[in-house]
């Protein structure tokens, strides 16, 4: 058998069941939430497209603005600004700006300043910003118009009249908004350069309400989940709690007060183990009620021949007649082993429940058992002046699974109790058959027989019909109890009754179930 150890727990072992429900069912939302790192790749994906759409139109743009006469050039950056939604800008060779898309039309768009909007744009910023450090996102530098428009103050375009190289830079505007600007070299005039901004915002809108969609998916996933998870634990958690409860309380020793609930309305496993607990209460109950009154039976059988004893013993102290002596030490004799017969069954009635409980069933034959049995007595002449006859079964057909000993135990007491009862010249009759289901044994003798109101009481610790007279001592009252308790360890049942026959005498009929079936 197993010592439990596949079933510790290591890391977990201090949380509780509700616990482990819900961190299960929040790591599947957890995963759910992976989904930002998907998300935060989409972003990107989109961004660097901008990016090179944008240099693109920066390049046509130069084209453009190369082939257009000087004069031309004031009208023509405002159509293309208007046309592109960007802001375009010229710089001379010595940095300074010469025309401006802004200046010339309508500026195409506007960065807002974060301390006039409501407060719901905050929020939405600092999610933004709380995901992608999350998502470890790659920071971006920060986009701000230079007070003094020249060339210099664009860090990433101070190179470009030098080397003559298109140089971008992807940057956030205060309302997190992406900014992307291209410095291009004009080819018509040496030193000049146009820079181009644009404004994403359309991205930004995008990703931050697939975020939002996102985020209220796994927000309405967590709520369920942990509903679902306080569900399931207050279904499982709550009967256990009860059931440990009251399991502790019959642990405290009150098994008598404590009524275990069986959750009759339930047909998982909580109801399955409740009801078990239920009938195991109830068992353990029944085992100290039926321990107590054995102690009780025992003290009150024990006083009998102490009683005779003590009185015997104190009566030859006084006596000085012999022939009075040795009758009293006669009585102390029978006595004594009335007192070693009574505790020797003692001792056998005890132990029947824990030896059933250890004992390795196996195929016994009933006839063969029987036949032994009825051998064993003729030859040591147990049986006096009562003969035994045996209807044999045919072999094999009177199978059963149980402890030979044990049920042997169980059909001795049997055959001694109705020996005891038969008259002298008497007969006992035992037999045994089997229907292919059951093994019924039955034993007669042809004794007086069981009046019907004692039918269920001999089978009682201590109880004896015979008259306190005759047999003194011989017979301590629990032959039947020990044969009943072996036969009831066996799933079998046992039965008194009278014969059916115009004879007189009792019949036991014990039925096992057979092994076969």
């Amino acid at each position: 058998m197993g010592t439990g150890d596949d079933l510790d727990l290591r890391w977990s072992a201090r949380w509780s069941l509700t616990s482990r429900i819900l961190a299960v069912n929040i790591f599947a939302v957890a995963l759910l939430a992976g989904s930002f790192f998907w998300l935060d790749n989409y972003r990107v994906k989109l961004l660097d497209e901008r990016t090179r759409q944008t240099e693109t139109q920066a390049e046509l743009i130069a084209n453009v603005i190369d082939r257009a006469e000087p004069g031309e050039r004031a009208e023509l950056l405002a159509a293309l600004g208007r046309r592109s939604g960007h802001r375009i800008r010229i710089y001379n060779a010595d940095g300074a700006a010469i025309l401006d898309s802004w200046e010339v039309a309508e500026p195409t768009y506007v960065n807002r300043d974060p301390a006039t909007e409501p407060w719901r744009r905050s929020v939405a910023r600092w999610m933004d910003q709380g995901i992608e450090t999350v998502v470890n996102a790659d920071p971006l530098p920060r986009f701000e118009e230079p007070e003094l428009d020249r060339l210099s103050a664009w860090e990433f375009a101070a190179d470009v009249p030098e080397t003559g190289a298109v140089t971008t830079q992807l940057a956030l505007a205060p309302d997190r908004t992406p900014m992307v600007s291209v410095a291009i070299p004009l080819s018509r005039e040496p030193g000049q350069i146009a820079l181009v901004t644009a404004n994403a915002r359309d991205i930004r809108g995008d990703v931050r309400n697939e975020r939002l969609r996102l985020g209220i998916i796994i927000f309405v996933a967590a709520l369920v989940s942990i509903l679902l998870s306080l569900f399931l634990a207050r279904t499982i958690v709550r009967p256990l709690r009860r059931l440990s409860l009251a399991a502790r309380r019959v642990r405290l020793g009150r098994a008598r007060e404590v009524v275990l609930p069986r959750l009759p309305s339930r047909r998982d496993e909580i109801g399955l183990l409740a009801r078990t607990l239920s009938d195991m209460s109830q068992a353990l109950r029944q085992r100290i009620d039926a321990t107590e009154a054995f102690a009780a039976d025992v003290a009150h059988e024990l006083k009998n021949p102490l009683a005779s004893l003590s009185s015997a013993v104190d009566t030859l102290r006084k006596v000085e007649d012999p022939e009075l002596q040795a009758r009293l030490l006669d009585v102390v004799q029978d006595d004594v082993r009335r007192l070693d017969r009574l505790i020797t069954e003692i001792s056998t009635a005890s132990r029947i429940d824990a030896e059933l409980s250890r004992a390795n069933f196996e195929r016994v034959d009933i006839g063969d058992l029987i036949g032994s049995i009825v051998q064993f007595r003729d030859e040591r002449g147990l049986n006096g002046q009562v003969r035994i006859a045996f209807g044999r079964p045919r072999t094999g057909s009177a199978v059963v699974m149980g402890d030979a000993s044990q049920l042997a135990r169980a059909l001795e007491n049997l055959l001694d109790n109705a020996v005891s009862f038969s008259p002298a010249n008497g007969t006992v009759r035992i037999a045994a058959t089997g229907d292919g289901e059951r093994v019924y044994i039955s034993v007669e003798d042809e004794g007086p027989g069981i009046p019907e109101e004692q039918r269920e009481q001999i089978f009682r610790r201590f109880h004896s019909m015979r008259p306190s007279e005759e047999d003194f001592g011989t017979h301590s009252g629990l032959g039947l109890a020990i044969a009943k308790a072996i036969v009831d360890g066996h799933d079998g049942s046992i039965e008194a009754g009278n014969r059916d026959d115009s004879a007189s005498g009792a019949r036991f009929t014990v039925t096992l179930p057979m092994a076969d079936a």
